[in-house]
């Protein structure tokens, strides 16, 4: 097959024209060069456990292996998790690094471009035939040889190129508005910290209280400022507050797996009839309580709901609403807070992992409570961040529908796009 001339076209069963089809090994093959683990750092180290599901790249890795060679990679390989239960993960790699042996790294080979085969590789039918053939039962792996079979649509290299680039486009407003949001996130955390944590928050000079001279008392948590309080986090915060739902009404959920690691905003949802599970209503900070999505910073608020509708989702969440703290961006810095996450962690019972978080911890565990006026002012700066947060995520969550349904119809060529032929 020469993959420089045009593309060779077949009918259906439809009748509808699409491309040519390949081999997967035909048009890419496995990298299997090592290097040593002390070579890479934890920015280049990618293995199952931060990879994201659902297609949408990796995170920085929590740890690493210490020694050792791992599998090398290069920018425009294409890395895929393969092992249950992270099979559907999957990375058009940005930079070198090196990766776990649970991860697949694909080569392009020459004639074919690295971002139509990924896209190629990011349908569900990829993963569909991955677990389909999967070896094993207990922990199912793909089988190598046979995923090199996979059909692969091959149009010219010049048509492959700009199917790619609409697609990428597409993904990079989607990683721009993600690390928009990422800032914005990060300025309210830090504001969060200096104000309740370090006791910096404006005094009634516009200085910093604790810097500037404010007054400290001794308190059951230590150093806190003057006419700040202590209560019980339960007293404070509702837990898991009543919220109501009539069974098998249909109704927005919200899984684990909608929640991205250190992400206030809930990228999808679905609809299905309620059952059973946790409820919730917009500005409630939905909390994992399961081990490792705890560990990994799975928190978020909820703003997916139209104003008096009712979401529901995964029972690994504890729900966090309004009380006698009415302010729905505090209690969400609060939960992501170090002094939140190391109590919720440290309470953990269960098995070895499937350890959670009791309901009863939230009834002892006592927090401060800054005065209302400044947990008010808080509250009128940081909800203009978080509003900008989640038009950005919506924009996200319809980028991504629209990309998701382009995309089989463009790799398929029953969208075809003009493209001049490099022979003319």
């Amino acid at each position: 097959m020469d993959l420089g001339n045009k593309p060779e076209v077949r009918n259906n069963s439809n009748s509808v024209s699409t491309w040519a089809q390949s081999k997967l090994g035909e048009v890419a093959y496995y990298i299997n060069d090592k290097v040593n683990v002390k070579e890479i750092s934890f920015q280049g180290y990618v293995s199952t456990e931060n990879m994201l599901i659902n297609k949408e790249g990796v995170v920085k890795a929590l740890k690493m292996p210490e020694t050792g060679k791992i599998t090398k990679y290069s920018r425009g390989d294409i890395l895929l998790s393969n092992i249950g239960p992270y099979l559907k993960k999957i990375w058009l790699a940005k930079h070198g690094g090196g990766c776990s042996n649970d991860v697949l790294v694909i080569r392009a080979r020459k004639g074919i471009d690295s971002n139509f085969l990924y896209y190629c590789l990011t349908q569900d039918k990829f993963f569909d035939y991955i677990v389909a053939g999967s070896n094993y039962t207990t922990i199912p792996r793909g089988n190598k040889k046979a995923i090199l079979e996979f059909s692969i649509p091959t149009p010219n290299f010049q048509m492959q190129i700009e199917i790619g680039k609409i697609l990428a486009t597409f993904d990079s407003k989607i990683e721009n508005n993600r690390r928009i949001n990422t800032i914005l996130e990060q300025i309210a955390q830090t504001l969060f910290k200096r104000w309740f944590i370090d006791f910096e928050f404006p005094d009634e000079n516009g200085q910093p209280y604790k810097s500037s001279g404010g007054e400290i008392v001794d308190s059951e948590l230590g150093e806190i400022p003057k006419n700040w309080g202590i209560s019980i986090f339960s007293q404070a915060i509702e837990v898991n507050p009543e919220r109501k739902i009539s069974k098998g009404k249909i109704a927005k959920k919200i899984s684990m797996s909608d929640l991205d690691p250190w992400q206030s905003w809930i990228k999808k949802w679905n609809y299905e009839s309620y059952t059973s599970g946790s409820k919730f209503k917009n500005g409630d900070t939905l909390f994992a309580r399961i081990t490792p999505s705890l560990e990994h910073g799975k928190t978020a608020m909820v703003h997916i709901l139209d104003e008096d509708e009712i979401g529901y989702g995964s029972t690994e969440f504890i729900v966090f609403g309004r009380k006698e703290i009415k302010s729905d961006v505090y209690i969400f810095n609060l939960c992501r807070s170090d002094y939140i996450r190391t109590a919720a962690i440290g309470s953990m019972t269960g098995t070895s992992g499937r350890q959670r978080v009791p309901n009863y911890l939230f009834d002892q565990l006592l927090i401060v409570v800054p005065p209302e006026e400044l947990i008010n002012l808080f509250d009128r700066i940081v909800l203009q961040l978080f509003r900008r947060v989640f038009v950005n995520a919506s924009e996200v969550h319809y980028l991504i529908q629209i990309k998701d349904s382009l995309l089989p119809k463009l790799i398929s060529g029953k969208i075809r796009i003009p493209v001049r032929d490099a022979n003319e």
